[in-house]
C-alpha cells in the first residue's frame, strides 16, 4: 500500500515538486510509489481535515468497513459520515467500493488508500 501525505506547500514548490517527477521520468528512472495532497493555505487543509474526518481516517484505517458501520461505530450519522466519506474520497484519501449484500442490496465500503498517512504543515 502507498504512502499519502497531506500538506501545506507554496505553488512554487508544487511545481518544482513536479518538475523532479518529470525529470526522473525523462531518466527512466522509478518514480516512487506515493500520493501528495497539497494546499497552499493552512485554512484549507484544516476545512478538509476537521476532528471528526480525522477520527474517521483513524478507523477506516485501523478496520475498513461500510459506511453504516462507520457510523454506529463513531456514534454519528449515517449521512454526515457519507458527505466526510465522499470528500475524503475527493481528495484520494480513501477509497469507496460497493460490495453486495447477501440476499439483494449493495453496500459501500470504504478503506485507506495508503498505509501511512502524514500530515505535514509549516506555519
Amino acid at each position: 500500500m502507498r504512502k499519502t501525505e497531506i500538506r501545506v506547500e507554496s505553488a512554487s514548490s508544487f511545481f518544482e515538486r513536479g518538475r523532479k517527477f518529470a525529470k526522473a521520468a525523462d531518466r527512466g528512472d522509478p518514480i516512487p510509489p506515493s500520493r501528495v495532497v497539497a494546499f497552499e493555505d493552512i485554512n484549507d487543509l484544516l476545512c478538509l481535515l476537521t476532528a471528526k474526518r480525522v477520527l474517521l481516517l483513524k478507523q477506516v484505517k485501523e478496520t475498513p468497513a461500510s459506511i453504516s458501520m462507520l457510523a454506529k461505530k463513531l456514534n454519528r450519522d449515517r449521512s454526515a459520515v457519507t458527505r466526510d466519506v465522499q470528500m475524503l474520497e475527493r481528495f484520494g484519501v480513501v477509497h469507496v467500493t460497493e460490495k453486495p449484500l447477501p440476499g439483494h442490496g449493495k453496500q459501500k465500503w470504504v478503506t485507506p488508500l495508503a498505509g501511512e498517512i502524514k500530515l505535514t504543515a509549516v506555519l
